[in-house]
């Protein structure tokens, strides 16, 4: 009988942990955990949240001008709570990158408004502003120009503009037939539409049209003293349905001396009301 052995293969051994693999894992686990606080920082480096604007306003001397009101637009997120200049006429504070309309106001000075743009960097930008000596919060004065001039303040995105019926007959133009309740009659108005002129003064409307700027409003006057108000959402057709235009033309014959050369007319009003005759100016405005 043939004799069978048996032979039991070696029992495996535990691997042991040497102390050189425990440092190399003790490495690995530091240099993910450095990772993870680095790289953040490094993007915040790369592109702040918020940036510091030092505002510093001074007089026609150079000297300070302390508790100068501060106006920024959009409002700072979250606003500040005091927007005036300190005993040095300084004024620091945090924002986001991007444009801003500055304005700055004191009694005594006349008031400014400026364009400022914040760029996404850790370093201070200075903005020095330089008051003049002079009334507070005057109202806008047009400057003398002719009576059938149109005048265009959409203070504080762009200097005023004064348009000539030359300069609206070359803008795109708009036709609209609306029933006029007074005369019991259609008519058929021709001219361009506010949104039109505002756009190229650099007004929020279209997808700029949001946030505060839903607080805008434009006073429409007439050479008469008569005045109608609209919400800048008003004119906007890509917000609000309707017409609203700045018509010099009615069943295709320039407007009478009663009505022209400018009319506002606005298609959606059941009555005229807010029709402005013999229109000399638009003026932007903001409720805040």
């Amino acid at each position: 009988m043939a004799t069978i052995k048996i032979s039991s293969a070696p029992t495996q051994q535990p691997h042991s942990f040497s102390t050189r693999q425990g440092t190399d894992l003790v490495l690995v686990v530091a240099t993910l955990l450095l990772m993870l606080v680095v790289v953040p920082l490094h993007l915040a480096a790369q592109d702040p949240a918020k940036a510091t604007i030092s505002i510093r306003v001074t007089d026609p001397t150079a000297s300070a001008v302390s508790h100068a009101s501060i106006r920024l637009f959009p409002v700072p997120d979250p606003a500040s709570t005091r927007m005036e200049t300190d005993d040095k006429g300084v004024l620091s504070i945090d924002l986001k990158p991007g444009g801003y309309a500055l304005f700055v106001s004191c009694a005594g000075f006349k008031s400014v408004s400026t364009h400022i743009d914040v760029a996404a960097t850790k370093e201070i930008q200075f903005v020095p502003i330089r008051l003049e000596i002079g009334a507070t919060g005057s109202p806008v004065v047009f400057p003398i120009s002719s009576k059938n001039d149109l005048h265009i303040s959409t203070y504080p995105y762009h200097a005023d503009v004064i348009l000539a019926p030359a300069d609206l007959k070359a803008m795109p133009r708009t036709t609209v037939t609306v029933h006029n309740e007074h005369s019991k009659a259609d008519e058929t108005y021709a001219g361009v539409r506010v949104s039109e002129i505002l756009l190229k003064m650099g007004a929020p409307l279209d997808k700029d049209l949001r946030g505060p700027a839903l607080s805008a409003f434009l006073i429409a006057s007439g050479a008469d003293g008569y005045e109608a108000v609209l919400a800048l959402a008003e004119v906007d057709p890509t917000f609000h349905s309707g017409e609203v235009i700045v018509a010099d033309t009615m069943n295709g014959a320039p407007l009478d001396s009663k009505s022209g050369p400018f009319k506002l007319v606005v298609t959606e009003d059941k009555r005229p009301a807010r029709w402005v005759r013999t229109l000399v100016s638009i003026e932007l405005k903001s409720a805040k």
